[in-house]
């Protein structure tokens, strides 16, 4: 597939912003977390380069592999999933509702990833959702919220009830459907849906076996300074290097 390169068509900043995010799709897919061509990740891009009181966005071309996705084919859109500069792909308007009503709620967002994995879609259905039985759970536990199910997500009369359930928090599991991380960065969303993702498989694994032991509450409340900590106070830019040089092993063609 050829795909006509932007790099010289938009601005180094946002080139460099479809690089990380295109490279966040490689490690998503990579690490078994997508579904098909179905759910999003959303980048937005910074007010430096966008038009005074517009807000833009980048998301996947609807359609393609998450590993087929390039920086080139990433569409920028606006709050409505409307095209802002003309692409050969087409968009999902319905699938972006959860991704601009997060966007529209946390200003602060520069991305919102989702997912359907097994066991993320698995402890949705739960009752007792992440339960506080594993060092990952705590750092979700810090910062977690949960939004029922309404049916597929594409009606707008959605978006104020999903909003206030989400709140400041930066984990929102949505019940029977899956999971969403928001970061301030491309590197904290991946971090935190990593995170995210390892507390739900632990806890399928887990009740596999036998009776469940659970972490003193009291050590859940001192997480952000332990995540602070483990990555010397850099979040997921701690990470994000040694992830893209694994996305350079894999494909280096997402930079195109």
């Amino acid at each position: 597939m050829h795909i006509p390169s932007l790099k010289e068509v938009v601005s180094a900043e946002e080139w460099a912003l479809r690089v990380d995010l295109a490279a966040c799709y490689r490690l998503v897919a990579a690490y078994g977390w997508s579904d098909l061509v179905f759910t999003h990740i959303s980048a937005k891009l910074p007010e430096s380069i966008t038009p005074a009181g517009a807000h833009h966005f980048l998301i996947n071309p609807y359609g393609l592999m998450f590993d087929e996705i390039t920086a080139s084919s990433l569409v920028k859109v606006d709050m409505q999933c409307n095209k802002v500069i003309e692409s050969p792909f087409p968009v999902n308007p319905a699938g972006f509702v959860i991704h601009s009503a997060v966007h529209a709620a946390r200003p602060e967002a520069g991305c919102v990833l989702h997912t359907h994995t097994r066991a993320g879609v698995g402890v949705s259905a739960q009752q007792g959702g992440v339960l506080p039985i594993s060092q990952q759970s705590t750092f979700v536990l810090g910062s977690l919220a949960y939004h029922g199910y309404e049916g597929v997500a594409f009606r707008d009369e959605e978006t104020p009830r999903l909003q206030a359930d989400l709140g400041q928090a930066n984990f929102l599991m949505l019940r029977n459907h899956g999971l969403l991380t928001v970061g301030k960065t491309i590197a904290d969303a991946f971090l935190s849906m990593y995170t995210f993702e390892s507390a739900c498989q632990i806890q399928i694994a887990a009740q596999a076996g036998g009776a469940l032991t659970e972490v003193n509450p009291l050590i859940i409340k001192g997480v952000a300074e332990a995540m602070r900590v483990q990555t010397g106070g850099l979040g997921g830019a701690f990470v994000w290097p040694a992830l893209l040089r694994k996305a350079d092993r894999m494909d280096a063609s997402y930079k195109t």
